[in-house]
């Protein structure tokens, strides 16, 4: 069962705060993933971005590889270069999809962290309502994710809210990842996915999910996989590892996947808006402890170096 999380509540403070906080902590518990309302994000600031989206998608193969990037990078993901189940050692074959994927921009000066983390975003000159529909949405998404890192760390009751002062200048990826039909990406492999079984790297992603015959799935161990709900109004929010790892392991990294196209509804084609928010990139991330971890003597990490031993899993070639 996937909670559903009013931030309305949380920002009435008080009492109401706190309950919604526990609210979370039982939700996280689960399967890594809530569902959040009250949000305040426009609706349909998504659309325009999904729709701008869909004229980029549309073009010629010859003409979106001129923005082709490798996973990791800021550009055109194409087919065939990802196949995200490898990251938890799951071998499958390519995933079914592609990806425009944009980052942040907040360069450092240093010539070899600025390549990986804050390369410059490139936009599709045949496309020019996309750079500002997008820059808008990510700095929503931005803003919702820190105040999600707030409210889970209210939920832990801790003090202060150190993600405060670790995501001052954060990592932070936004894909648009395209679900074409069976026309397009031919029958499915045994085994193939849209995406394949992972689990996100970083602290929160926020996910604008467009409603399919099917699609998101999530693992948990009471249920094991099962259709994650929908709700036209509401983000869906999953924790990533490196936040899973900062509570001790009290709450499981959202294990998830999305399905092939299904022989009920072959030309299904949808767009995903997904947000991967980190932290800084040389942010050192303690662990809990117990009694809030549910794991002793876990080492402090540095937020680039975990995350980019796991982007580095999923790569293709």
């Amino acid at each position: 069962m996937i909670t559903t999380v009013d931030l309305s509540r949380w920002r009435a403070g008080g009492a109401e705060a706190d309950a919604v906080a526990a609210e979370v902590d039982e939700g996280l518990q689960g399967a890594g993933f809530i569902l959040v309302t009250g949000h305040g994000v426009d609706p349909g600031l998504a659309a325009a971005v999904r729709a701008a989206s869909r004229v980029f998608f549309a073009l010629p193969d010859d003409v979106k590889q001129n923005y082709s990037v490798p996973v990791g990078g800021h550009g055109w993901i194409g087919p065939g270069a990802e196949a995200n189940g490898y990251a938890e050692g799951t071998e499958t074959p390519p995933d079914l999809k592609e990806s425009y994927s944009l980052g942040a921009e907040t360069a450092t000066g240093d010539a070899d962290v600025d390549r990986i983390w804050f390369a410059p975003n490139v936009w599709p000159r045949e496309v020019p309502t996309l750079q500002a529909l997008v820059e808008t949405y990510a700095a929503e998404m931005r803003r919702v994710s820190d105040e999600m890192l707030a409210l889970f760390a209210h939920a832990l009751r801790l003090p202060v809210n150190p993600w405060a002062s670790l995501a001052g200048s954060p990592t932070w990826t936004m894909n648009i990842n395209h679900y074409p039909p069976v026309s397009v990406v031919g029958e499915p492999e045994p085994g193939q996915f849209r995406i394949g079984p992972h689990t996100d790297f970083g602290t929160v992603t926020v996910l604008d999910r467009e409603p399919g015959a099917v699609g998101l799935q999530v693992f948990s161990e009471a249920e094991g996989w099962a259709d994650a709900p929908y709700d036209p109004e509401a983000l869906t929010v999953n924790i990533g590892d490196l936040l899973e790892y900062w509570s001790g392991r009290r709450w499981p990294s959202g294990r998830h996947r999305v399905l092939p196209p299904q022989p009920h509804a072959p030309e299904e084609d949808l767009v995903s808006l997904i947000y991967f928010y980190e932290a800084d990139h040389d942010a050192r991330v303690v662990p809990l402890d117990p009694p809030i971890g549910r794991v002793e003597g876990l080492e402090p990490v540095t937020s680039s170096a975990f995350i980019k031993q796991r982007l580095d899993a999923i790569t293709i070639g």
